[in-house]
């Protein structure tokens, strides 16, 4: 089953709102449903006071269906009706043009309906790699918004970029250095028009990256020349800066860099920080092959893909603890090989019928469950303000 631990949800999101509003006098904060778009987690979220970052037309009617009233609507390839539907509520929806041909689809469709749609553009940091594929590029920011300004139904109000997986604030501040230089190549005209500044998410947890050998240079290419998985104990640890030293930074450099001339609201779309440690997973011991070999009765279609050969997180024995560290294959029980949990446990030791927690797992695991061979778990929320338990299906549980 997944755990989902509501009052660690509120922690982060009431500390990360608090930290950035120690530096930043105007923000706005718009939770990244991709990350973990479970329906208590955006309700939580929601009653918190956060809007939501949506990227799709399914996104979008979960945001809308929770009652929030602040909503961006991000991601390349809107299709018509996912535009469609953003118009129709533009009351609640900021759409962020991804294109010059979606600003003509939207101008098109917000011109039957006589809507003027509020909208911001994406930028891309990136000019050569993959990331291309969002947004427009930073050089053709004063085009879109001249071209804008001839589309009536279009009022464009800010600017947006997003830069993932930073372990530190070195990309926001790089990227914000290059959008101040854009921005004075605009008239003061063109700047009193951004109302909002975007800068998106990507804001890693403080206990860092944790890894497996496999997903580090030494690891691959040792298993290159054997041939196989080595046996290794080590786990590898990317560190990452502090949620207070990513605000200090940033705010810092959008204060010294942004043009004086310019009044804006700053936008942020924090998502992994926000959920990481409110879902863990529990699984039991349902076939004790060997003292270093154990199935459990949950597989890794719980968290969507073989995170596990490549990230590395603690499994722990809630049965038998121990701050002890032993080798073991703890796989789970669908029908592949790259079913697996992790190649070592916590314990005295480990059985059949044991408890095995996987903490931290709320990050871009449940939004990518799979029910692929075996059925997806249950989620139960703690509930720790009124001390139960409740569940969207009935689960027994001993005390």
């Amino acid at each position: 089953m997944y755990i989902f631990d509501s009052e660690s949800l509120k922690e982060h999101a009431n500390r990360f709102h608090s930290t950035f509003a120690k530096y930043l006098s105007n923000i706005k904060i718009f939770y990244a449903l991709k990350s973990n778009n479970h329906p208590d987690i955006i309700s939580t979220l929601v009653n918190e006071g956060f809007g939501l970052d949506v990227s799709s037309g399914v996104e979008l009617k979960q945001a809308l269906d929770s009652g929030v009233d602040n909503i961006i609507f991000s991601g390349p390839g809107k299709l018509l009706e996912e535009l469609t539907t953003a118009i129709r509520n533009y009351e609640k929806v900021t759409i962020l043009i991804d294109s010059f041909n979606e600003m003509e689809k939207l101008q098109r469709l917000a011109n039957i309906s006589g809507d003027i749609i509020r909208a911001g553009v994406r930028i891309s940091p990136d000019d050569k790699g993959i990331w291309r594929k969002f947004g427009i590029p930073m050089n053709d920011l004063p085009r879109f918004i001249t071209e804008s300004a001839l589309r009536r139904n279009i009022n464009l109000q800010g600017i947006q970029f997003h830069l993932s997986w930073n372990m530190n604030a070195d990309n926001h501040t790089e990227c914000i250095s290059r959008l101040a230089s854009t921005l004075r190549l605009l008239t003061a005209e063109q700047r009193e028009r951004i109302k909002f500044i975007d800068i998106g998410g990507g804001y890693w947890p403080e206990e860092g990256e944790w890894l497996q050998s496999a997903a580090t240079v030494d690891g691959i290419v040792r298993e290159k020349i054997f041939n196989g998985r080595i046996s290794d104990k080590k786990h590898y640890k990317w560190p990452a800066e502090s949620i207070d030293d990513f605000a200090r930074r940033i705010s810092e450099t959008l204060k010294e860099q942004i043009p004086d001339d310019m009044h804006y609201t700053v936008y942020l779309e924090p998502g992994r920080w926000i959920c990481n440690s409110a879902m863990h997973i529990l699984l039991k011991v349902i076939d004790h092959k060997a003292d270093d070999v154990v199935i459990t009765d949950g597989g890794t279609n719980a968290v969507g893909w073989e995170r596990f050969e490549i990230d590395y997180f603690p499994v722990i024995n809630l049965t038998r603890p121990s701050l002890d560290e032993h080798e073991c294959l703890v796989a789970g029980s669908l029908c592949t090989p790259h079913d697996i949990w992790g190649y070592n446990y916590f314990g005295k030791d480990i059985k059949s019928g044991d408890i095995l927690l996987i903490p931290n797992q709320g990050a871009y695991t449940w939004s990518l469950r799979q029910n692929f061979i075996k059925p997806i778990p249950k989620v139960v929320t703690l509930c720790a303000v009124r001390g139960n338990i409740k569940s969207r299906e009935p689960v027994e549980i001993e005390k």
